[in-house]
């Protein structure tokens, strides 16, 4: 029977007492570098398949993006090209709640897109051609539909989209326990290990270099997160990844409003277990220029034109963070890494747009009254140019496969993507086209353009 939810007091950062320490192994068939949900679920699936298993993370499990996120598990809006793994991990993710046997604040409570102005009808009704397709319960509200779904609402929007079927999950509570539960399928989870360089033997991967020691593996699997383009830089494989900050406000408990994930074209919204609310600028977030800014300006220039406002530039990265001017590219497996610098990334929130989006919450739903913000924090999204992660092999690099960039919807996927994964470093077929995501669309000459991600 599972346990009763319990709220934590937010994201894990560095001051979360790591729960995996013991060493790593001298060997294993797979390594997988980093520990949000997308390594977690790699290292998953991976030893559900008999593999022997190494999840080795520099800092704490979730302690980045993934227990930062919003908690949507969302189907509705997504690339089409991504829809079939996402539609996969919404079934994975009702299979973990009981696999793990502990509470992951998992609820069906659905998605709904309100629309502000009548001009944006016509691109969402695009979009439902791409579920239909694909079987998807997505469907269109009337405004009269809409106002009934949230009659507290003063805002004057013109109708809705809505798939019922999506969910929401506590992410600080979801990913530690996903790990927990990895650990007891005899995957070695290591925290406080940052792995420094590949281990590589004739020109193929051979394993890894810790700060701990080597791990002998034939197989590895980089799920780094906004850490990934600076680590593959180290060993010349090159990729236009971008992090760009997200804010995020948790409220007070508060009557409810609505129980699932919302989002108008400024706001986005959804209810916690505890009773509160997180919120977001449903489309804003910061940047901080430094040298990959500069390197993936042109492949970032179809994106930049089709959200010209979405982003806030910044001129310099704080000390440590992946892309500040001061963080070497290039160390030797015996050094200390940028990656034991900065164990957790932990930017601060933007307090300015905490405070926005509580008052423009409290404005749609005035019979709320006041509404507190009781924490806010921030996450650093990696991000790719077509707003579609890399899942590929390294052919420079036999033995290497890249899962990143997934572009601020990496906690719903992560079951998917995991899965996949871990059958490409096994070798078998991931029963998904992949093309869209492979590692050459970045040098082989095709068009970047983001698709209709919604």
């Amino acid at each position: 029977m599972n346990a009763p939810f319990t709220s934590p007091a937010g994201p894990v950062t560095l001051a979360t007492p790591a729960e995996h320490t013991a060493a790593p192994p001298a060997q294993a068939d797979l390594v997988v570098i980093g520990g949000g949900v997308a390594g977690v679920m790699t290292a998953w699936f991976a030893a559900k398949a008999g593999q022997s298993v190494a999840l080795v993370e520099k800092g704490r499990i979730a302690g980045e993006q993934s227990s930062r996120n919003w908690g949507w598990i969302r189907q509705q809006g997504r690339d089409p090209d991504e829809l079939p793994m996402v539609m996969e991990a919404n079934r994975i993710w009702r299979a973990l709640q009981s696999e793990t046997n502990e509470p992951l604040g998992l609820q069906e409570t659905g998605t709904v897109y309100l629309i502000n102005n009548e001009s944006d009808f016509a691109r969402y009704e695009a979009w439902m051609e791409h579920a239909r397709a694909h079987g998807l319960r997505t469907r269109m509200l009337s405004r009269a539909e809409m106002r009934d779904m949230l009659p507290d609402a003063a805002e004057d929007w013109k109708g809705a989209m809505w798939t019922p079927t999506d969910m929401r999950a506590e992410a600080w509570q979801a990913v530690p326990a996903l790990a927990r539960a990895a650990a007891r399928r005899d995957v070695a989870v290591c925290e406080d290990c940052a792995v420094r360089r590949l281990d590589i033997e004739a020109g193929q991967v051979a394993g890894v270099v810790t700060e701990k020691g080597r791990i002998r593996a034939p197989r590895v699997v980089l799920a780094g997160g906004a850490w990934s383009s600076l680590f593959l830089r180290a060993h010349g494989v090159h990729i236009p990844q971008l992090s760009v900050r997200s804010t995020v406000a948790a409220t007070e408990a508060l009557p409810q409003v609505f129980a699932g994930c919302a989002a108008d074209d400024s706001l986005a919204f959804r209810r916690r277990m505890d009773g509160g609310y997180n919120l977001a600028p449903s489309s804003y977030h910061e940047l901080w220029i430094g040298p990959d800014a500069f390197r993936a300006l042109r492949a970032f220039v179809p994106q930049l034109k089709a959200e010209p406002f979405g982003t806030s530039y910044r001129l310099s990265a704080p000390r440590g963070w992946p892309d500040a001017w001061t963080t070497p590219r290039k160390w030797e497996a015996d050094e200390e890494s940028p990656f034991e610098r900065m164990r957790v990334l932990d930017p601060t929130p933007n307090a300015k747009k905490a405070r926005e989006v509580a008052d423009r919450f409290a404005r749609i739903f005035p019979k709320l009254g006041e509404v507190k913000v009781k924490k806010a924090w921030a996450g650093m999204i990696d991000t790719m140019p077509d707003l579609v992660p890399v899942i590929d092999r390294v052919e420079s690099l036999p033995g290497l496969v890249v899962l990143t960039g997934l572009s601020g919807h990496g906690f719903g996927i992560g079951p998917g993507v995991g899965r996949v994964a871990a059958d490409l470093a096994m070798d078998r077929d991931p029963g998904h086209d992949l093309s869209r995501f492979r590692l050459s669309r970045f040098s082989d000459g095709s068009k970047l353009e983001p698709g209709p991600h919604l």
